[in-house]
């Protein structure tokens, strides 16, 4: 692990920066829900530039967009360590993993409810 003795370098940084690419790669590659967060991110971003939104509307999808985001990459994260911890199955990290889901699940039904917001004004001005 790291010395806290270590100075802080741009190497150092540079190989930090890499590390966390190399983990976004691996919650692209290895989750089925990460592909279905980056379509419906690509999607969002689409539309927000075709309809033209607000620099409001644009920080409330990017907020909304990272912690759906985060989450999914957090509940990855805790799966990887639950699996090393118990590869047989318990009942405790079972609830950890199943808590872990659900807060991707909030944060994706929150941020589903702010595109709507978003807009749903937009959809009924052209209907």
């Amino acid at each position: 692990m790291n010395n806290n003795n270590d100075k802080i370098t741009l190497a150092g940084r540079i190989k930090s920066i890499r590390h966390a690419i190399d983990g976004i790669a691996e919650l692209l590659k290895g989750q089925h829900n990460a592909l279905i967060h980056l379509v419906a991110t690509i999607c969002i971003i689409c539309i927000g530039f075709i309809i033209h939104i607000s620099r409001m509307e644009w920080l409330f999808l990017v907020v909304a967009i990272i912690l759906v985001w985060v989450c999914e990459a957090f509940n990855t994260a805790l799966e990887f360590l639950c699996d090393v911890a118990s590869p047989d199955f318990h009942p405790l990290v079972k609830k950890s993993k199943d808590v872990a889901a659900g807060a991707v699940l909030l944060s994706s039904i929150g941020a589903i409810v702010i595109g709507l917001i978003v807009f749903l004004p937009y959809i009924l001005n052209n209907v």
